[in-house]
């Protein structure tokens, strides 16, 4: 109900088009969804509400927004950016005039556009096949898939599950070491259940529908904090690169994952990851910067931290944007704010990394939401990134990496090699009428000094 109201409000409140009619739809979908819960049996209850307002809250108003071709300004900048990629090589318009015309993204973000470049919007079928929310809610729900898949740690870390039955590997954790590394027995199943209601939720349905340029950023970060959790630490590089590749605030979670790997993991797998998310990144962006370095720097940095020649419409009253509305004191004043609380998470990052992967999460999400609120633009819109890195990685389950300390104090047993031990016989059997013979009792070192034993005179007895 709660939901439903909030969603109710949007038609009355809201100013947009596309929020006017996701509220609409949502409100009717959430109100089925409490319907549901009182008519459905009980153990249908929960899973028929939650499916009801997966098709009321998400389906619905997606479709209806995808086939009419309504949504916010950033899908048909990615749709654009997609065009002027797959023709010029390059996602950014030399000298653009409007606001519309300006992409504050990275050039990985236009690979969201290219279907519209391809599929055309003639006919609602190539709308909805074409519009970027579809990509991008895809490239969301498949990251969250990869990230709760059971993978297993890499061969050769000491205190790591292993497949059973391979030869030279104890594959079976002793009594004294289960209560000690709880993370090495199996992990309860994913909460299906949790992340479809969690999606459902105004949190992520309102910019799944509307708009959807987040998600594909806060799957690939959740994905990252994933397979470095598992000590995967080249995959999780290349997660961060096309993270990296999208927006430049996905930057922050190298540092993160760097700091996990190197606490799990030691310095070589830190380093590799970072150099994979490097390398990656640089793939990724220097052709089109290399094309026109001069509008990706004018339109993806100056211009969301409103240094452009245009004003940016991220006008939310955050603390960082009112200090910008001071003048340029009050802009020097948010940006001193922002690298201050930049530096207080690095020197947290350094004294206490992380250890498993819900405290990075975490870490990575407070980085994130003080960035946004001392940012001299901003939108509340952007603090959903850090609600999701802080909720995902609980409902979804993630596996945790035990912690260093737990394995240097449960180190794995050496492997030795099989030896053939000699046959022991058993004991012999002696019958009731034989009796056992005594044990031989270990004779002393030195012999006991005796004196000669004298004879004894003989008696003779009498006749």
């Amino acid at each position: 109900m709660l939901a439903a109201g909030w969603a109710g409000a949007f038609p009355l409140v809201s100013g947009v088009g596309p929020h006017r009619s996701w509220g609409l739809c949502a409100a009717v979908g959430y109100l089925a969804a409490a319907v549901a819960v009182l008519v459905l049996p009980r153990r249908w209850a929960r899973a028929g509400s939650v499916a009801v307002a997966l098709l009321g809250a998400v389906l619905v108003p997606l479709f209806v927004l995808a086939a009419g071709g309504q949504g916010q300004s950033e899908v048909a900048v990615i749709g654009r950016s997609g065009e002027l990629l797959l023709r010029h090589g390059t996602p950014y318009l030399a000298e653009p005039r409007t606001v519309a015309e300006y992409t504050p993204y990275l050039p990985g973000m236009a690979l969201f556009g290219l279907p519209r470049a391809l599929f055309g919007t003639d006919g609602w079928p190539a709308r909805v096949a074409g519009d970027a929310r579809l990509w991008c809610a895809a490239a969301f729900l498949g990251c969250l898939a990869a990230a709760v898949l059971p993978t297993r740690h890499r061969r050769g870390r000491p205190g790591l599950p292993v497949r059973p039955g391979r030869p030279g590997r104890t594959a079976t954790v002793t009594a004294s070491r289960t209560k000690a590394l709880p993370a090495v027995l199996p992990t309860a199943p994913p909460g299906i259940l949790a992340v479809a209601a969690l999606i459902s939720s105004p949190v992520v349905a309102l910019p799944l529908c509307v708009s959807g340029v987040d998600l594909p950023l806060t799957g690939l970060c959740v994905l990252a904090l994933a397979l470095a959790g598992r000590d995967r630490p080249v995959a999780a590089g290349w997660a961060l690169a096309l993270a990296c590749a999208l927006k430049w605030t996905a930057w922050p979670a190298v540092a993160v994952v760097v700091a996990l790997l190197a606490a799990t993991s030691g310095r070589r797998a830190a380093l590799r990851a970072a150099v994979t998310a490097a390398a990656g990144t640089a793939a990724l962006v220097l052709p089109s910067a290399l094309r026109s370095p001069g509008p990706l720097l004018r339109q993806v940095f100056a211009f969301p931290t409103g240094r452009g020649d245009l004003p940016t419409p991220a006008s939310s009253p955050l603390p960082g944007r009112l200090l910008a509305d001071l003048g340029p004191a009050g802009w020097y004043a948010a940006l001193a704010l922002l690298f201050l609380a930049g530096a207080a998470v690095a020197r947290s990052l350094v004294r206490r990394p992380p250890q498993d992967t819900r405290a990075a999460a975490d870490r990575l999400a407070l980085g994130l939401a003080l960035a946004f609120l001392l940012a001299p633009a901003g939108r509340f819109g952007y603090l959903a990134l850090p609600a999701l890195l802080v909720l995902l990685p609980r409902l979804a389950h993630l596996p945790r990496a035990p912690r260093p300390s737990l394995l240097r104090q449960f180190p794995r047993p050496p492997i030795l090699p099989r030896t053939h031990a000699p046959r022991q016989h058993p004991p012999r059997r002696h019958s009731p009428s034989q009796p056992a013979p005594r044990p031989h009792a270990p004779r002393p070192h030195a012999p006991r000094p005796h004196a000669p034993r004298p004879h004894a005179p003989q008696v003779v007895p009498a006749p």
